[in-house]
C-alpha cells in the first residue's frame, strides 16, 4: 500500500466518524460532561415542575426547536433566565446531549 492510500482511507474513516456523530456545532462535544451538567442543573425536575408528569414532553414542542441551533439556543435561553452561569462549552455539551436522546437531528 502507499502512503497516499493510507492517508486518503484514514482521512474518509475521520470524515466518517465526524458525520456520525451529529450535526457539525455538536462536534467534539463533551457527552459525560453534558449529561452531569444535567443531573447537576436539576433540569428534569424544573421540567416536570413546568410540564407535570416526567417532564419529557418538553422535547416534543411541535416545532419550536426544529435545528440544532435552535436547540442550543434554547439550552442558552434557561442558562440565561434562571442564571446557571454555564460557559458556552457547557450549553454546548447539554444540547449534545439532548440531541443524543431526543431529538436526533442529523
Amino acid at each position: 500500500m502507499t502512503r497516499q492510500f493510507l492517508i486518503s482511507v484514514l482521512l474518509s474513516l475521520a470524515s466518517v466518524s465526524a458525520s456520525a456523530q451529529g450535526p457539525a456545532i455538536f462536534v467534539g462535544a463533551d457527552l459525560r460532561l453534558g449529561t452531569q451538567l444535567i443531573a447537576d442543573n436539576q433540569c428534569v425536575a424544573c421540567h416536570q415542575r413546568k410540564l407535570g408528569s416526567d417532564g419529557s414532553a418538553i422535547y416534543q414542542s411541535s416545532g419550536r426547536i426544529d435545528t440544532p441551533g435552535a436547540l442550543r439556543g434554547m439550552i442558552e435561553q434557561c442558562n440565561m433566565e434562571l442564571n446557571l452561569a454555564l460557559f458556552p462549552e457547557e450549553v454546548t455539551a447539554i444540547s449534545a446531549v439532548l440531541n443524543r436522546d431526543y431529538y436526533r437531528f442529523k
